[in-house]
């Protein structure tokens, strides 16, 4: 059985962000992180999506591959 492939749009949504691809693409331009801040330290998440996004990439779970591509579009 294949793991369920996430976007960018659902993991916006189930941070309980703006998920449309305008906010999306405005939270990346606004929240740019320097390569020293791994991402689920970043100031501006709530400690419950600070602890969703370490927990994802931690486990390699579903949601594990859209959270990389996030953290490396904030840290560009």
């Amino acid at each position: 059985m294949e793991s369920p492939l996430h976007s960018m749009t659902h993991l916006f949504a189930q941070l309980g962000l703006p998920a449309d691809e305008a906010a999306i693409e405005r939270f990346i331009a606004t929240h740019p992180l320097p390569d020293t801040v791994p991402l689920a330290d970043a100031p501006f998440w709530s400690p419950a999506q600070a602890a969703f996004l370490r927990d994802e990439l931690r486990e390699d779970a579903d949601w594990a591959e859209v959270v990389d591509q996030l953290n490396v579009r904030l840290h560009a």
